[in-house]
């Protein structure tokens, strides 16, 4: 018996004089550059208004690196970017967001700043290499200047430095020293040295990029030299450094902000407390903060939450198939030679901290001594989480007993007394701690493993991927009674894949016998002659090509050169044949025969099972705890890769909405995506009482593990289907049922009579409806 399809979108548009909520009701990320300015942001502001967020998320505003595509690479703090439109086109959005009852969330950078080219867009660096330790700005950044002998190592040349090339420009205070078409500051009174004495005068060291891996003698933003460590735990650097989002705070520009990488900061607790006292108790604060999957959000910071990264692993989890990733995991192993996840990640950790951060490494065991320098190695590769906070009273247990049977109790000891200890050897090793773990997990282990890569997310377990709707549901409990008003996301900037491209990826947990085509390609043992090792099928590559060939499927012209740009991107931070500072030019030549000519297709069952996850996924997001954030585009069916693929310009879906709203029937899986998401937005912005409370409800049945259902407030009840293939081949919902609550249910999706009692979940869901929502009449 056939389903009515889905019906239009539910609930009118808010009102646009209405004033923006104090906290967000949802959040719409934008990615600002110069292609996509403060005005053209203003344009999109009717529509997003319309689509139901209360807040206008922006990617970072502050001055930074002249072309970047992204401002994280921020190059002067007391300005708003002069490429966006400047501080006067950011108000003019304020306002214009305003008046639609939207406000802003800004993105800030605190850790980092750029060391950019030319150096003199960063002035307090610029003054640092003029003079050196004596600066006002000298406080600013965490140089060794022990370690580089009394100099900064600027390591930004791209090959070993010639004295015969360099050159005095200018006169007097204008003078400066070019090496190529790079400048940097002279020393008063050098100008008229000898190349050889000019370069002893200075207080930097000019220096070919490859030095960075041993030498470097400044705290960076992971393993990127051009992004150079902020002191901001210093008083009179927070101030300076937060000068102008401040003022944008209290001018009621802004109502909110993210802090990017909050655990690159020494003391992240006390930062957050500074800036809760500077912006007041109604600017919305979250933190980019990635927590393991026991891990929690420590209860003394004072902000909303998370930017969302552990909602992601819960509802790709709980839509992903146990059995069937246990056994594709078996699969990649027998079919690569990789190993488990616990020795890849092993492995990777212990590859980037002796190679990508040797320089991080050595500083560290410089200060601990000799005797301790083997446990410092240990208890970095074996700590669990991504680092630890000062005021813990002691370490992670079992990174303990791991370094202890490496390298004995007394060395171990000695780190820990150090790290619990000494202020100034804690942040360094938490800070070191925090960016290995970013590297070595979510950079180059999620890159080697990859039984299934919808697991290999910011955040998520790719060696456990699974969640059982127990967890799910514990999940969600937590963060209503905790933290209610923490951010939520499925996709972002960060993401590896964008939620609907693991929504695909994922149903092969649900058939694991499938395979990529050239997986049992390799040559045979016994073959008279051996092909050159870059003509060797690549097996690990070949279940990473076809994994993202499926996921993105036929999604434009572009299809074949985006799968091509981020496969070279994976082998690369997989380091296995080629790497970013060592790249194999004959092997990444050969990525092109990894790339179908055709777009692979998922067989019929697997492509409405990936219907089934896009809905599932979307409507678990926006009606769970928290804030639910929408990347831009990301409201209809969107399917992107790593960066930069996911920060191409966006296609905002303002016509189809219209149509929607004029009553037109959802036409296809990105039509019904964006009803769904309108639907639950505008109610989520018109009635935030609906949005409190969780209590899971229980199906009762042969195939209730195939439902999740829950209720807010309790007035609404969302149902989502998981596994929806698996439960196709059994037989499907028979006589499952769902209880009800109390009172009739109206769903808010399709066309029905309101429910009560209980529902036959073969009428409620289905292959053509594997999503509802209910709302409890009044």
């Amino acid at each position: 018996m056939s389903q009515p399809a889905y019906t239009g979108v539910e609930f009118d548009s808010p009102q646009s004089d209405a004033p923006p909520a104090a906290t967000p009701t949802a959040t719409y990320r934008l990615q600002l550059r110069p292609e996509f300015t403060f005005t053209d942001a203003r344009a999109v502001v009717p529509y997003l208004a319309s689509l139901g967020v209360s807040h206008l998320h922006l990617s970072p505003v502050l001055e930074a690196v002249p072309g970047s595509s992204h401002g994280y690479d921020v190059t002067d703090h007391t300005r708003v970017r002069a490429e966006l439109g400047g501080e006067g086109g950011l108000r003019e959005l304020a306002a214009t967001a305003r008046a639609h009852g939207l406000a802003l969330v800004l993105d800030i950078v605190p850790n980092h700043m750029a060391v950019p080219a030319p150096l003199r867009l960063n002035r307090p660096l610029w003054e640092v290499a003029r003079e050196g330790p004596e600066s006002p700005y000298a406080h600013w950044f965490d140089i060794d200047w022990e370690a580089g002998g009394g100099k900064l190592l600027l390591p930004v040349l791209g090959e070993p430095l010639d004295p015969g090339g360099l050159k005095v420009d200018g006169r007097g205070e204008r003078a400066v020293l070019r090496i190529g078409e790079l400048e940097f500051p002279l020393r008063r009174g050098t100008a008229e040295l000898e190349p050889a004495a000019l370069l002893a005068a200075q207080w930097y060291r000019p220096a070919y990029w490859r030095e960075a891996r041993t030498r470097l003698n400044y705290r960076r933003f992971f393993t990127i030299s051009e992004l150079i460590g902020v002191r901001v735990e210093d008083p009179g650097v927070f101030d300076a450094t937060h000068s102008k989002v401040l003022e944008l705070v209290r001018d009621g520009v802004v109502a909110g902000l993210r802090i990017d990488h909050v655990d690159g900061l020494a003391d992240p607790e006390g930062y957050l407390r500074r800036l809760r006292e500077a912006v007041g108790g109604g600017c919305w604060v979250v933190v980019e903060k990635i927590l393991a999957r026991h891990e929690r959000l420590p209860d003394a910071w004072p902000v909303a939450g998370t930017t969302g990264y552990d909602a992601l692993h819960r509802v790709d989890g709980v839509l992903t198939d146990p059995a069937g990733a246990e056994q594709l995991a078996e699969a990649f192993g027998e079919a690569t030679g990789q190993p488990s996840w616990t020795v890849t990640a092993g492995a990777g950790a212990r590859e980037v901290l002796t190679g990508d951060l040797a320089a991080e490494l050595a500083t560290l065991e410089r200060l601990a001594g000799p005797e301790r320098a083997p446990a410092v190695r240990e208890l970095l590769i074996a700590y669990p989480v991504y680092r630890p906070y000062p005021g813990e009273r002691e370490l992670a247990p079992g990174a303990l007993a791991a370094a202890t049977a490496r390298c004995g109790a007394a060395a171990v000891a000695g780190v820990r007394d150090l790290v619990l200890l000494d202020p100034v050897f804690a942040a360094r090793f938490a800070q070191t701690s925090a960016a290995l773990r970013a590297k070595s997990l979510e950079d180059r282990a999620f890159y080697r493993y990859a039984p299934l890569l919808s697991a290999t997310e910011v955040g998520g377990d790719p060696g456990s991927p699974a969640v059982t709707p127990a967890e799910f549901h514990a999940y969600c409990a937590e963060l209503d009674r905790r933290w209610p008003a923490s951010g939520t996301v499925l996709t972002t900037h960060d993401t590896k894949r964008s939620a609907d491209v693991r929504a695909r990826i994922s149903v092969l947990s649900q058939e694991p016998g499938l395979r990529p085509p050239t997986a049992a390609g390799a040559e045979a043992a016994d073959a008279p002659e051996r092909p050159e090792p870059s003509e060797r099928p690549d097996p690990q590559l070949a279940w990473v090509a076809w994994q993202t060939a499926l996921g993105l499927g036929d999604d434009g012209p572009e299809r074949a050169k985006r799968l091509e740009q981020a496969l070279l991107k994976a082998v690369r931070e997989a380091a296995l044949h080629t790497s970013w500072t060592e790249q194999d030019a004959a092997y990444e030549a050969t990525l092109a025969r990894y790339v179908p000519a055709a777009a692979p297709e998922l067989p019929a069952a697997l492509e409405a099972a990936a219907r089934a996850n896009v809905l599932g996924a979307a409507l678990l997001h926006l009606a769970m705890p928290g804030v639910p954030e929408i990347y831009q585009g990301s409201e209809t069916e969107y399917r992107a890769l790593v960066d930069p693929d996911n920060r191409r310009p966006a296609d905002f879906p303002g016509a189809a909405l219209a149509r929607l709203d004029a009553g037109a029937v959802p036409h296809g899986t990105a039509e019904e995506k964006l009803a769904l998401t309108a639907t639950l937005l505008r109610l989520r912005r018109r009635r935030p009482d609906l949005f409190t409370g969780y209590a899971p409800v229980a199906a009762r049945g042969p195939a209730a593990d195939h439902c999740v259902a829950f209720t807010r407030s309790p007035a609404l009840l969302a149902v989502a289907t998981r596994l929806s293939h698996r439960l196709s081949l059994s037989g499907g919902w028979g006589d499952t049922v769902l209880p009800l609550p109390p009172g009739r249910w109206r769903p808010l999706l399709h066309a029905a009579t309101p429910l009560t009692g209980e529902a036959r979940l073969s009428e409620l869901l289905g292959p053509t409806r594997p999503v509802a929502v209910l709302r409890r009449e009044e």
